[in-house]
């Protein structure tokens, strides 16, 4: 017999879109022999003769048959998340086949397990232990920041801080800004390569966007090596902060020193030139510098990984720039946008629009010249080559989409 959490998780593994679909190719094919129904119908009069015992084994054993079912007409077939939802339906389902007594007597003993479950003390014992676990361990992590008892490697990453910021942009990557991807087989599971995208111009989200998605949907889980402009130490805390996150300044001995440690090495290279792009000349990609991504490249063998982000540049609409700012504060901009600086610090919210990021087949610019990093006119070549690359990737997404907030 099946434990109660065999049971839930086999359950749980049927709740899908995917049932729905083949609702109609999934139901019971009408013989003349006495069907899997007429052994369970049971009439008022024997209803006492099945027991409890009996009739959860036969519940089961549907919910086993209907995920063979399932997954032998969908192949790629994946159990989601547990649906409360999902789960009230199927067991709708499955009741239907049986008589009104046998109903009541299902639905009468799942109402005591909630009922028991909800009310067992040893539930919230536990519940309090781990909310008081959970809030020990970050008044610990606080402590220790300020003390500076904590480990990091030669470059600053602090996973403490990773796993601590991981819930806040995975509730952005999923739920704010509803984050699709493609193409994530074309970055490596392990080994040297050079992430390439365009850049939003604006506050770095696009750049944690895509460590996000290569850091919870990627099967190797890694953690990308962001190289950001020279200009964002200038901004409280932003340096800081990505320092902890793995990130580090970008040049092209810090690029080469990560790739040659075999890391997910990522850039923008419009870098200073693309700061605070308008919102005319959204996802109109800027000159991509001297071509220090392709000296790295060229440096480590590392293939190249075009990434086209598109969504982020709708997140501030940028209308003007304040170059006086700029130079009083030293801060790189101030931008003029439909809410900033007019309503206050909320304007620096940004927009929940939809974002797509999409990575591109591997780019391979290794010529054999041992010296091809030094060759200025193949240092450019490789530059505009990537760059076009990107540039029509962005305009293939843009002609598929229909709505800045809706896809």
């Amino acid at each position: 017999m099946m434990s109660n959490e065999e049971s839930r998780q086999k359950v749980a593994n049927d709740l899908s879109p995917e049932v729905m679909e083949v609702e109609a190719e999934l139901a019971p094919e009408e013989t003349g022999d006495a069907s899997s129904d007429d052994a369970l119908d049971v009439s008022s009069e024997d209803s006492t003769e099945i027991t409890d015992e009996e009739l959860y084994q036969q519940l089961a054993a549907e919910v086993d048959e209907l995920t063979e079912r399932v997954q032998e007409l969908v192949p790629d077939y994946q159990p989601p998340p547990f649906s409360p939802r999902g789960l009230i339906a199927l067991i709708e389902e499955l009741l239907s086949k049986y008589p009104k007594e046998v109903q009541i007597g299902v639905l009468e003993q799942l109402r005591g397990a909630l009922s028991q479950d909800l009310f067992d003390p040893e539930l919230w014992k536990g519940a309090w232990f781990m909310l008081n676990y959970t809030l020990k361990y970050n008044v610990d992590l606080v402590q220790r920041r300020f003390t500076g008892e904590y480990d990091t490697d030669e470059w600053g990453l602090d996973w403490e801080v990773v796993d601590l910021l991981l819930p806040v942009l995975s509730f952005l990557f999923k739920s704010y800004w509803r984050v699709e991807t493609t193409g994530l087989e074309n970055v490596p599971v392990e080994g040297r390569a050079l992430l390439v995208a365009n850049h939003s111009g604006q506050l770095p989200w696009d750049g944690m966007m895509v460590g996000t998605a290569i850091l919870t949907e990627h099967p190797s889980r890694r953690l990308i090596r962001g190289l950001y402009a020279g200009i964002l130490p200038r901004i409280p805390w932003i340096s800081t902060l990505l320092v902890r996150l793995g990130q580090t300044l970008a040049t092209v001995e810090n690029g080469t020193r990560l790739l040659e440690q075999e890391e997910l090495v990522a850039v923008f290279p419009e870098g200073y030139k693309g700061t605070g792009k308008l919102f005319k000349d959204r996802y109109r990609l800027a000159r991509f510098g001297r071509g220090g991504f392709a000296r790295m490249a060229l440096n480590t063998g590392a293939p190249i990984i075009p990434v086209s982000v598109v969504g982020s540049e709708e997140t501030y609409i940028t209308l003007a720039k304040v170059p006086t700012f700029s130079e009083i504060t030293g801060i790189p901009y101030l931008p003029l946008t439909l809410r900033f600086p007019w309503l206050g610090l909320f304007g620096i919210l940004p927009l929940p629009t939809k974002w797509y990021i999409d990575f591109g087949e591997p780019i391979y610019v290794d010529n054999g010249d041992p010296n091809a990093a030094d060759n200025v006119p193949y240092v450019s070549q490789v530059t505009d080559q990537v760059r076009g690359t990107i540039q029509e990737m962005v305009h293939d997404r843009l002609a598929q989409r229909r709505s800045v907030f809706f896809g």
